[in-house]
């Protein structure tokens, strides 16, 4: 048995996995706001309640917002801004009275995906993050790839490739730069790149089941740019397969278009490379974060 652990910025689940990855005990919490020790005693709860359902303690792994700095041993780059600066894998060590694993929550995601999930058997698998923000991990062989930094594949902090005349400079991001790939794909970058062009506020998922010709516009800038941004990755890491999550992942015609505009930017004669949805949906952090403890 493993358990993981999603800690995001609303809200905190558990799972507890048996060897054979079925969920076995499940719990789910609202996530403490702005206070760090609040956060270390919710995880002990929950992990607790799993243990008492699931019959028996297990090895933690957590999927976290941001990531632990190797040179400091703190938390940085996370928008729960609570826990920069704070040793969390070392302080849910003594909390939880055992060796605990801590991971940015899209490698969590890409874990899940490659084990057991929708590029399950796949040699490189680039999992993504399109949601309120933009991440992405990197699974290699079954193992996942952190760097020395941390960042592996943090794309989203990266420009936006072969911007076009409009996208230049692009829009500020929160990192202090402009034009990121964040700032493009995530759900409020779709939301204000479809204000800039009509006048009109709406959501992301709103704006997913409008079939104006005003969104199928905008859908359609977002797909040649989320196609920029992909074979860039590819023609570097080029995966066997890139799987999709978060919110925007749940948009059917990406997965159709979007392999026919990667043809225009790969660095290749034929684009082998499969765009995937994600299996296990929104449980794949949380069951990306279990799979940080593999069988020994």
């Amino acid at each position: 048995m493993r358990i993981g652990i999603d800690l995001g910025g609303t809200k905190i689940e558990g799972i507890a996995l048996d060897s054979g990855g079925e969920i076995i005990a499940r719990r789910r919490i609202e996530a403490p706001q702005g206070r760090y020790q609040d956060t270390l005693d919710a995880i002990k709860s929950v992990v607790r309640t799993l243990e008492i359902e699931a019959g028996g303690q297990a090895p933690v792994g957590v999927g976290m917002p941001g990531t632990v700095s190797r040179d400091t041993g703190l938390v940085k780059n996370a928008n729960s801004v609570w826990l920069i600066g704070n040793p969390i894998d070392r302080d849910l060590e003594k909390v939880l009275d055992r060796p605990v694993r801590v991971t940015n929550d899209a490698n969590c995601f890409a874990l899940s995906e490659s084990v057991d999930g929708a590029a399950a058997g796949s040699a490189i698998v680039f999992g993504v993050i399109l949601g309120t923000g933009v991440g992405g991990g990197l699974v290699v062989n079954g193992g996942l790839v952190d760097g020395p930094n941390g960042i592996t594949g943090e794309w989203g902090h990266n420009p936006l490739p072969w911007p076009r005349d409009a996208e230049r400079p692009g829009p500020t991001c929160y990192c202090g730069k402009q034009g990121c790939i964040e700032t493009f794909l995530s759900g409020p970058g779709l939301s204000r790149d479809h204000f800039h062009h009509t006048g009109t506020q709406v959501s992301a998922d709103i704006l997913a089941g409008d079939s104006s010709d005003a969104a199928e516009e905008t859908f359609r800038r977002y797909e040649d740019r989320l196609a920029r941004a992909l074979s860039h990755m590819i023609n570097i890491v080029d995966p066997d397969a890139v799987v999709l999550g978060g919110g925007l992942s749940n948009i059917k015609r990406l997965y159709t278009n979007i392999p026919v505009l990667l043809k225009d930017w790969v660095f290749s004669d034929q684009v082998n490379t499969r765009l995937l949805p994600p299996r296990h949906g929104d449980s794949s952090g949380v069951r990306g974060a279990a799979w940080l403890w593999p069988e020994e």
